[in-house]
Order: C-alpha cells, then structure tokens, then sequence
C-alpha cells in the first residue's frame, strides 16, 4: 500500500493511492494516520479494503507528510560508502546518530525556507524508515517486523551552520522546513528488501545524486537494532 495525506496545512486528511496513480480517501475509515494508526493490526486492517470501494479524491491536492506525530527523528550519518569516500571520510566503525528537530518536517512538495545568512544550504535524498511500534532492546533478526513503512526524505542541511561553527550538528539540520518528507508512506509487503532500493535526487532537472541501499554501511534491520540500545 502506498498511505499518504492530503489537503491544506494542517487540515489533511487520510488517502491511499491506487496502482493507476489515484488517491482514495480514507476518512470513512480512519480519522489520520498517526503512530497509534501505523501498527500492525491497523494496517492489516486498511490492506484488506478494496480501492474501488473507496471514493476517488479529485484534482491534484497538495500532499502533506503521510503521517503526523512523530515522536522521534534519528538520522544517521555518513552511512553511504561511496558519500563516505566523496566526502574523503573513514567509515565509522559504528553508526553516526544525530537528530533532526520534527518541527522541519514538512509536506514532500512545501517550500522549504532559508535561515537567516545561509551560506551553504545543502540537499540531500535519504531513505525514511517508520518504525511502527515500541521498538526496546530488538534482535537484530527481528528488527523488521518493527517497521510500519518507508518513505522518501530530503535532509536538508546549512552546512556551514553544521560542520564550521562547533558543537554538534543539530543547529544545521533542524531549521524548519528542514525534512520535505513523503510523498507516501509504502508498506513493507512492497519493498521485502530495503537493502535493494534505488535513490536519486534532481535539482531544477540536473541529477545531483544517483545511488542505492546497496552501499549503506549499516544496513536497516541493524541500524533499527543499534538505535533501539539507545532510544
């Protein structure tokens, strides 16, 4: 399933799109998607709805994030082994953890706002993966059963503000509008391997970035295994 959301800032409602590219609309069924809506037994639930029982939304509505609530937003840096060697850096020998503010997240297609005296506003195509349920302590093995879906995510960065001025990162990454995020959220029955996904981002029609899970360092089940010792 591909479950997004639609309508105005901060009046979006509950869609699901077809295989033909058609949003449905899921109020009849469900008031929103939240971290309460995205566990197991709700999604079983929305999987078993037939499209064509639900109306079709018409136009082409602005797409909010797929899903409202997010308790925590943990990034993870320097994961990509040919970033890590463009960027003329060692590969950690564990995971490079920060956080990005939920205030930066924004709709897939919203603008995004420069901070004051931004030097080096930077782009960035990521992989977002929504953990579904109270992950604590998980086996690496079963890390997976844990995720609700996955989703795109620009990690937007003021580089200057991240890497010149001290201190940690957070201050260039959190600025609002920070995290463009969608524009669905795709359930796990479609995507069985998350190690096998293409990733690219283009700027004005120039591709900036070509690349794949392929060279993640730390691949997904041990990343949601390593974070869940922490968080």
């Amino acid at each position: 399933m591909k479950l997004l959301r639609y309508g105005a800032v901060g009046a979006e409602q509950p869609g699901l799109l077809d295989d033909k590219g058609r949003i449905h609309a899921l109020s009849s069924v469900i008031d929103d998607f939240t971290a309460d809506s995205l566990s197991p037994t709700k999604l079983r639930e929305i999987g078993k709805l037939s499209p064509d029982t639900l109306p079709i939304v018409p136009g082409t509505p602005r797409l909010g994030t797929p899903y409202r609530g997010v308790g925590k937003f943990v990034a993870v840096g320097l994961n990509f082994s040919d970033h890590a060697a463009e960027s003329g850096l060692a590969v950690p020998a564990e995971p490079v953890l920060f956080s990005k503010a939920t205030s930066c997240i924004v709709g897939p297609n919203d603008d995004i706002m420069l901070p004051k005296d931004s030097e080096k506003t930077d782009w960035e195509v990521e992989l977002g993966v929504v953990i579904g349920r109270t992950a604590r302590y998980v086996a690496e093995q079963e890390a997976l059963e844990y995720v609700a879906g996955y989703c795109v995510v620009n990690d937007v960065s003021e580089r200057a503000y991240q890497l010149e001025r001290g201190g940690q990162w957070d201050k260039g990454k959190g600025y609002d509008t920070f995290a463009p995020l969608g524009p669905w959220l795709v359930t796990p029955n479609e995507i069985p391997d998350p190690q096998n996904l293409e990733l690219w981002l283009e700027v004005d029609g120039h591709l900036f970035q070509n690349g794949s899970t392929r060279t993640m360092i730390f691949g997904v089940a041990h990343l949601i295994w390593y974070v869940s010792q922490f968080l």
